[in-house]
């Protein structure tokens, strides 16, 4: 018989056990991302956020350690949502800073812009179902297995099959492939564009036979693209319906106006990079320069100070311009800017030229007119001496009466005049999943499509109702080739205007793509792709919230 006492108990050997605990609070973080990702307004990079939630899920006892990895977290997970959102790398803006001269009233007004209550609405719901279910649901499996899924669907795109480019057609757009392209293929196709680009330039020889003399005006709009006169119902406006001839599928290649200012005036050659712009261009690209071999002398006018991000200096030493040639100190401001500089009215501008060139005994000359008048955050004088917002339409209709008034001055003048109005980009009235209202630091479609014309005056009457529309795609390189063939169209009689056919025949086509400092945007197939970093990836621009 065994007795109790005898028995003695063997020790018992303690194990730590090693607990993982949960992701917590950052479920929520991790869970709003991914239904930012679900609405499209995220662009969610897989791995760093992977790599993030398994630092977060490493156990460590010591709770100042914890502690700590908590402190550290916070900021990397600011800067990570950060990258995972559609901006611009933070460096970019730390480039640019002409943000600084931006009006307290501007700031404020973008600010605000950044705030969608429906989103707001929405992740508050988000957050109290969060904190509802966390009781009953272990939410860390459900948010791991939402980045399993994406992971291994990005695999799954990884390694499929990219067709390749069948029947393909020569031009200056590589073969393209109806299937969906990879960033190797697209890169690939950027560098034929531009290589293409670099082999074409419009000819200007001087002629005894040329037509008579006429003057040229390059009216050159900040912040009109198609989009924005479509938002605000003024599509069909009397100074486009007086055109002789309408470019449909007009591409201005960037949102900025300072690439947008140097592009139109190194229009004699095809489309450069971005990061070319600022080099010493070819003289043969010259427009301007081009145009004084022909006779022409080159004039420029604004309806602003120029001052903004060195916008003048911009365009005297990229586009081989002169300063100003009429003071305007004497106009009275009708407009104050978003720097807080002053706006004048165009029709103010441009008939003090006008009396200026009347006085000339120049036969040709070639003016660049540059008006700010639409650019975001103007604002309008109040009678106490204050400011207001101005709304885009009214200034739009303001811009759109003066040109149609200045054009009919011109045409009492009994003067010679080819006009070409060159918007420089939109004013994204519209926001989008990647930019909001007004931001142009993605030259995307809506922002780059604008509309081009041109008007003859003084070269006969014109027999069609209606503007002649080109639809190809078209640049610069189209504009300069029509003020090329303008200037060697042989005399035409007594009220006849020069024969459009020949002038618009077998026009140089461009595809679309769009570039600012470290942003691309081009059409492939059919459908944007946008890159936004330097050597990136490639990734198809989003549809715009409907």
């Amino acid at each position: 018989m065994i007795h109790p006492e005898s028995v003695s108990a063997a020790p018992v050997r303690t194990h730590t056990v090693w607990t993982w605990p949960g992701l917590g609070l950052w479920n929520l973080y991790f869970i709003i991302k991914l239904a930012l990702l679900w609405a499209g307004y995220l662009n969610l990079q897989i791995l760093p956020n992977l790599v993030f939630a398994a630092v977060l899920l490493v156990p460590l006892r010591n709770r100042y350690l914890a502690l700590l990895r908590t402190v550290i977290a916070i900021p990397v997970g600011v800067a990570l949502l950060y990258q995972d959102t559609w901006l611009p790398p933070f460096s970019r803006l730390l480039d640019q800073p002409g943000v600084l001269n931006f009006t307290g009233d501007y700031l404020l007004e973008l600010a605000g812009r950044f705030i969608d209550w429906n989103l707001c609405g929405a992740l508050l719901l988000l957050m109290v179902g969060y904190f509802f279910v966390r009781q009953w649901l272990r939410l860390t499996t459900l948010t791991l297995a939402g980045f399993a899924w994406l992971g291994g669907s990005g695999l799954l795109a990884m390694h499929a099959p990219v067709p390749q480019p069948v029947n393909p057609v020569a031009g200056p757009a590589a073969a393209i492939s109806a299937a969906e392209p990879d960033s190797k293929t697209l890169d690939s196709y950027l560098q034929k564009f531009y290589s293409s680009e670099a082999g074409r330039q419009v000819a200007f020889v001087p002629s005894a036979s040329a037509a008579q003399p006429f003057d040229l005006l390059l009216i050159n709009i900040c912040s009109m693209a198609w989009d924005d006169l479509d938002a605000v119902g003024m599509r069909d406006n009397k100074l486009l319906q007086q055109m002789d001839v309408v470019f449909d599928n007009f591409n201005s290649a960037t949102s900025y106006s300072g690439p947008a200012a140097i592009r139109l005036l190194r229009a004699s050659c095809g489309q450069q990079p971005h990061n070319k712009l600022y080099g010493v261009a070819p003289e043969q690209c010259l427009l301007m320069d081009d145009l004084r071999k022909l006779g022409f002398d080159s004039e420029v006018m604004l309806n602003h100070t120029g001052q903004f991000e060195g916008f003048m200096d911009e365009v005297r030493a990229q586009g081989s311009m002169p300063g100003p040639a009429v003071s305007t100190l004497d106009l009275p401001r009708t407009l104050v800017g978003f720097d807080g500089s002053p706006v004048l009215r165009d029709r103010d501008v441009l008939d003090k030229w006008w009396k200026h060139r009347e006085g000339e005994a120049d036969s040709r000359v070639a003016l660049f007119y540059n008006t700010t008048t639409l650019h975001d955050g103007n604002r309008a004088l109040t009678a106490d001496g204050g400011t207001k917002s101005a709304e885009y339409k009214p200034r739009a209709q303001t811009l759109i009466d003066d040109l149609a008034a200045f054009l009919k001055e011109l045409e009492k003048s009994g003067r010679r005049v080819a006009v070409v109005i060159v918007p420089e980009h939109g004013a994204a009235l519209h926001g989008d999943r990647m930019q909001i209202d007004g931001m142009r630091e993605i030259p995307s479609p809506s922002i780059t499509h604008v509309p081009v014309g041109i008007k003859l005056i003084g070269m006969g009457k014109n027999p069609r109702p209606e503007p002649l529309h080109i639809s190809g795609p078209s640049s610069y390189l189209a504009v300069s080739e029509i003020i090329s063939r303008l200037y060697a169209a042989p005399p035409q009689g007594e009220g006849l205007i020069p024969d459009w056919k020949v002038l618009l025949a077998n026009l140089p086509e461009t595809p679309m793509v769009s570039e600012n400092s470290g942003t691309v945007v081009l059409d492939y197939a059919g459908k944007p792709y946008v890159r936004i970093k330097e050597k990136g990836a490639w990734l198809p621009y989003p549809q715009r919230f409907k």
